[in-house]
């Protein structure tokens, strides 16, 4: 089930613009460069998410990249719903997501997408998000390891929108779940060899 279409076609590709191009933002590199931490690209996994972030021994830089990242994808999210309707909301969650992911301003090598999607999901549907959210923390609070908990927490959530009563969000869930499950493969292979990193390690 989808939101009905309540914007123009013309509306709709202009809040998809301007969300891409809002998600499109590296506030990674923005706070390693502020806090002179380097190029984030050269440190660690290489990624420009809070995780890799963190590895620079930086908390409070490493918090402020997980707000930013994902208060782009909220923002996005509740200025479209505002402004024109939930089917616009939905468009524009979608697409700060791929800006993260696939931004323009870093010739489209982007994050992981799993903050600006637990941002996304918080402003779409906040008893999902906030169901999502714990889902991480819970798995990141046992095994200490970001991918896994970002997988389990993509994949419960379709399933706890469905069980909260938001079958509207369902393929939005489901969206954005293989997406992130796409840009995890390389972590995927890492898990199953038993070589993936733990929060916390440094680079």
């Amino acid at each position: 089930m989808i939101p009905a279409v309540e914007s123009s076609a013309s509306l709709l590709g202009l809040t998809a613009l301007l969300a891409y191009l809002l998600g499109s933002v590296p506030f990674g590199i923005v706070m390693a460069r502020l806090f002179g931490l380097g190029d984030l690209r050269k440190i660690g996994s290489g990624n420009i998410g809070a995780t890799n972030v963190l590895r620079t021994g930086n908390k409070l830089a490493a918090f402020l990249t997980l707000v930013l990242d994902a208060g782009k994808g909220a923002i996005a999210v509740l200025v479209a719903r505002a402004l024109l309707a939930e089917d616009a909301a939905q468009i524009a969650g979608v697409a700060a997501f791929l800006g993260h992911c696939y931004p323009v301003f870093l010739k489209f090598h982007g994050g992981k997408g799993v903050a600006t999607f637990l941002g996304t999901l918080l402003a779409l549907a906040w008893p999902v998000g906030l169901a999502a959210c714990a889902v991480w923390a819970a798995t990141a609070g046992v095994f200490r390891i970001s991918s896994l908990a970002a997988l389990v927490a993509a994949a419960a959530s379709p399933l706890a929108a469905l069980v909260l009563g938001r079958p509207e969000t369902v393929l939005f869930c489901i969206a954005l779940a293989l997406l992130i499950y796409l840009r995890h493969l390389s972590n995927i292979g890492r898990l199953l060899r038993g070589e993936e990193s733990r929060i916390g390690d440094k680079s």
